[in-house]
Order: structure tokens, then sequence, then C-alpha cells
């Protein structure tokens, strides 16, 4: 028989950096959940993750044991990465920060495709494009559908 679900917990920890210390330690703790249990599970799941911010998606049981799904890294992570900007614009409709080509555009969007809502990588590129423009990050070249 399925166990009984009492809550959910969404955080973002970097990859195989989990310690018991905030904002994971009371956020968990509060639940009533085995925060070194968690940790000890996250670090060795997320060990070739090293250091990305990663989302974890936690489902807990009303017994007090948990589940985790590990998802992929958020986009302006992915695209702060591939532009190299420590942050993004605080006016990013008049000032741009950096510059990313379609090519890398293309490489985050399929490192994304199992957690965005779209069927086609082409659609999840457009998200992506404008998570980037949001942020101040300009996507330079020909657009490839447009062509």
């Amino acid at each position: 028989m399925a166990k009984e679900i009492s809550g959910y917990l969404k955080l973002q920890v970097r990859g195989g950096q989990a310690n018991p210390a905030p904002p994971i330690g009371p956020a968990l703790g509060s639940k009533g959940l085995n925060i070194m249990e968690f940790c000890k599970q996250f670090n060795a799941r997320t060990q070739e993750k090293q250091g990305m911010v990663l989302p974890v998606l936690v489902t807990i049981y009303t017994d007090k044991s948990f589940d985790f799904v590990i998802k992929t890294p958020p986009a302006p992570v992915l695209i702060m990465e591939a532009s190299k900007v420590k942050k993004g614009s605080a006016e990013p409709n008049r000032d741009k920060v950096g510059s990313v080509t379609w090519d890398q555009v293309k490489q985050i969007a399929e490192t994304k495709m199992p957690d965005l809502n779209a069927f086609t990588v082409e659609s999840a590129m457009k998200m992506v494009a404008g998570t980037a423009r949001s942020m101040g990050v300009r996507v330079t070249g020909a657009a490839p559908w447009d062509n």
C-alpha cells in the first residue's frame, strides 16, 4: 500500500554541497525529517553536478520518511554560466550585460527539456531566449527558424 503524503518542500541546493546548516537544516527540521540522511543521499546523487544550483522537490510522508526528485539547473543559472556574467542586468531593457549564441541557447534548451512544458527543442529555445532577454543577456546571430 502506498504511503500517505503529508506535504512537499522545494529547495535549491548546490550539487554535492548539502549540509545541515541553513537553509536546508531548518527547512527539513521543521517538518521533522532526518536532515543528515537527506544530506548524505543528496550529495551521493549529485556528485557529477558539483557546485551547480539544483532545485529539489522533497515529498514528505506521514511517517516522517521522504523521497526527493532533483530537477535540472534553473535556466538563468545556465545562461549566466554560458555568457560568463556574475548576475543579470538591473535594467534589462537598457543595459545589456552579456551575450549568448543560438548554439548555446539550443544546448541550454536541450539540458532543460525534461523540466520544461515544451514539445520541441525549438519552442524550448524560445523560452530560454526569453529568459535571457529578461536578464539583459543578448542572443546573437539569426534564429534557426528564421532561415
